[in-house]
Parts: C-alpha cells; sequence; structure tokens
C-alpha cells in the first residue's frame, strides 16, 4: 500500500510543477506506464514520456494551481479539489477540478483523472 504521506506530498509537488512552469517536474510523479485522462473521457495519454508532452502543452498557458480544499486519502487513491487559473485568448479564467490520483507501492501516481466540464469552466 502506498504511504498517505507520501501521496499528499506528490499532490502539492504537482501544484507546485505548475507553479514552476516545470513539466520536467511533474512527469516525474508518474510510473513510466501510467495513464492521464484530462478531461475524464477524452483518450488517456499513456506513458511519462506522452505526459510529460501533455504537461508541458497545458503549462504553455501560463495555468496556475490553486488547492481548494483537503486531499482526499482512500487506500491507494488520492483526491483533491482545486482551480487552474490561467490566461487564454488575453483575459483571465479559471477551471473548477477534482482531479484522482491512483499510486502504486513506489508512491508513484499510476492513473490521473480529471474531473471537470463546461459548467466548471469561467470567463471562456
Amino acid at each position: 500500500m502506498p504511504d498517505p504521506a507520501k501521496m499528499e506530498a506528490a499532490i502539492h509537488a504537482y501544484v507546485a510543477a505548475f507553479e514552476a512552469g516545470s513539466p520536467d517536474q511533474a512527469a516525474a510523479l508518474f510510473a513510466e506506464d501510467a495513464t492521464v485522462e484530462d478531461p475524464v473521457g477524452s483518450p488517456p495519454h499513456k506513458g511519462r514520456e506522452a505526459i510529460r508532452a501533455f504537461y508541458a502543452a497545458s503549462m504553455q498557458t501560463g495555468a496556475k494551481l490553486k488547492l481548494e480544499g483537503p486531499v482526499r486519502i482512500c487506500g491507494d487513491h488520492a483526491a483533491f479539489p482545486f482551480s487552474a487559473n490561467l490566461d487564454f485568448d488575453g483575459s483571465p479564467k479559471r477551471i473548477d477540478v477534482i482531479d484522482t490520483f491512483r499510486f502504486n507501492e513506489a508512491n508513484e501516481v499510476i492513473e490521473m483523472r480529471a474531473f471537470f466540464g463546461p459548467s466548471n469552466m469561467h470567463g471562456f
């Protein structure tokens, strides 16, 4: 079972990776064979290199993440609410998101899923 303290630390490191604009820092949190489904229902990005490329594109928007409540940990899963704040088409935008991370025994993220829809996108 993953370590809950390390799981929570990974989520804070994820937020910090966006603050630093570092797709390398974000990708380093994931296992080699991890998947990212952002948003849920879209084709998943599979493998650390594809995940790094996805975060590189996401961070080009200047997106910064802000936790909007406590991290919830249950077994090998963690869920956390946050807002993604970015400038897009010359004006500020906000997306309210809940992410879930599933971790392996090495405390690496093996699955990320982002939950949000049109009603969670503000200023678009």
